[in-house]
């Protein structure tokens, strides 16, 4: 783990004493937003009632921005038109598009120690341990949200944000979740300031030299979740 990283994980546990199965779903088309959110929206309520099983549903938006509960207009550029969305997440803007991989995680915390800070930092390093199956060395910095990586090329203390977390829990259930950035446009990014962050930029696989596939990227995050979160279950 890069010397960078600001906090280590702490020995929480997130995994069901049950070892109940996770669903493990994955677009095959672009997905709306609105539609996204809705349909989250909803199975987080069921797995609450007890009436739906957890799941995690990767796919990709078509462009847009969707704004956090700390979103500040002042941080819509307005270099570019793109859709924008009320999330109803943590955070501030962010950016979702094609060649990004959005994975929503609606787990039942009740199950899995009821602790909203360590399933955050599991989400965290989930990421991390899935990028380092691509030789990427990422890391948490203490103050800020998301995960990083080094730019030496860029500067000596220039780090670009490769992932993006953001997460809402409601009786305990929890949905929206993370995105990574794989090969998407990043000029995308200049019409917001990606999570408040002024002094720092963003990156990809693809920006970083790594030309891989999305099948390859979904394959490393089920096998890094599974480590976290326990075992899943392929379902349509």
């Amino acid at each position: 783990m890069n010397d960078l990283t600001a906090s280590k994980l702490t020995g929480c546990a997130t995994l069901r004493a049950d070892g109940r199965a996770v669903g493990w779903q994955i677009a095959d088309q672009l997905v709306p937003y609105p539609d996204a959110l809705s349909i989250m929206k909803a199975r987080a309520a069921a797995i609450a009632e007890g009436t739906a099983t957890e799941s995690v549903w990767l796919l990709e938006h078509p462009p847009l921005y969707t704004a956090g509960t700390s979103a500040k207009q002042t941080d819509l550029t307005g270099r570019l038109q793109l859709p924008v969305y009320d999330a109803g997440r943590g955070g501030q803007f962010t950016y979702h598009g094609p060649g990004q991989r959005v994975a929503y995680v609606m787990l039942d915390l009740r199950e899995r120690g009821r602790d909203i800070r360590c399933f955050v930092h599991h989400l965290e390093q989930w990421v991390i341990d899935t990028l380092a199956e691509f030789n990427i060395d990422a890391y948490r910095r203490d103050g800020r949200i998301g995960v990083w990586v080094a730019r030496p090329d860029k500067g000596p203390t220039r780090e670009d944000k490769i992932s993006a977390i953001g997460v809402r829990v409601s009786k305990w259930v929890s949905f929206h979740g993370i995105s990574l950035n794989v090969s998407p446009d990043l000029s995308h990014y200049d019409g917001i300031v990606p999570c408040g962050i002024t002094d720092q930029g963003v990156t990809s696989f693809e920006d970083l030299g790594q030309i891989v596939s999305m099948e390859e990227v979904d394959g490393a995050l089920r096998k890094m979740f599974e480590n976290h979160f326990g075992t899943t279950i392929s379902v349509a």
